[in-house]
């Protein structure tokens, strides 16, 4: 089974996160295209980042690898709304005949599937752009009242946010009497301390990296729960 994973052009994270989620998984492949994606801010330059076409294009390389599932490994509709994402994945369905998935939907159906309503918000984002997530999941039903952000902008500045940074935001919102902790970016380097964390916490904690893998997995007809020990979502 091939996996292909729609990656901003300026994260190192995802990748190799990746790769180390499958290592024990043989017969899973993960297979990357890049498009441009250098800033996270709400100015029109910023979110003209994610406009249909480049992405489409990049999925149509993917498909050329005959690939059993397209995903967008980025968390843009966090901000833009979930109907964006939505339409994405019939667009590339509609273009490539494969079946799609994405971050942002496999947070969604995760939260649901889970039964999370409180969600503990951490991000490497500007207020501005954690405000828009918090009302777009607010809107969807999720709460996001307790949240931890860094502040940050510049894409490539995310991954090298310190793991013991992302820790401690995750305590706090925990802490806050958040149901589950939702680590939203796939440039941020949660993916390691997730069955850690768990473990102190008592609670999911859902690292965009791993949702986008456990919904390309479930997209493409697989069963999730082939990843073990990497936290409570594979077994959802």
């Amino acid at each position: 089974m091939r996996l292909g994973m729609l990656t901003p052009s300026s994260n190192t994270r995802l990748e190799p996160a990746t790769a180390d989620l499958l290592r024990d998984t043989p017969g899973i492949t993960a297979h990357f295209a890049r498009f441009r994606v250098t800033e996270i801010t709400l100015s029109t330059a910023g979110l003209g980042q994610f406009d249909e076409a480049p992405i489409l294009s990049a999925a149509g390389l993917l498909a050329d690898a005959k690939v059993d599932a397209i995903a967008w490994n980025g968390t843009s509709a966090a901000w833009l709304g979930f109907a964006r994402d939505e339409a994405l994945c019939a667009r590339i369905t509609d273009l490539t005949g494969i079946p799609a998935a994405t971050a942002v939907l496999g947070f969604r159906e995760a939260f649901t599937r889970a039964r999370i309503r409180r969600v503990g918000l951490v991000t490497p984002y500007t207020g501005d752009v954690q405000a828009r997530i918090q009302a777009n999941w607010r809107a969807a039903g999720f709460d996001c009242t307790a949240e931890r952000h860094c502040g940050l902008s510049d894409n490539f500045s995310f991954a090298e946010v310190p793991e013991r940074d992302i820790a401690a935001m995750a305590r706090a919102v925990a802490a806050e009497g958040a149901q589950a902790v939702a680590i939203v970016c796939t440039n941020m380097a949660g993916t390691a301390l997730v069955e850690e964390l768990e473990a102190e916490l008592g609670i999911p904690v859902f690292d965009s990296i791993a949702v986008t893998l456990w919904a390309a997995l479930r997209a493409a007809g697989a069963d999730p729960g082939r990843i073990t020990g990497r936290g409570g979502l594979f077994r959802l």
